[in-house]
């Protein structure tokens, strides 16, 4: 969960695509950044 990227244009059409516990890095995220309803996102970059 190290990877790192740059965001060089604008993200349109974002949707959900899983939620909480139907993430599977959840429980890093958790460990990490604390208990929060965590979404998994996806979009276009334009």
């Amino acid at each position: 969960m190290n990877e790192v990227f740059e965001i060089i244009g604008k993200i349109s059409e974002i949707e959900t695509i899983a939620i909480g516990s139907n993430i599977r890095e959840v429980s890093d995220l958790r460990e990490k950044f604390g208990r929060r309803r965590w979404r998994k996102l996806k979009g276009l970059l334009k």
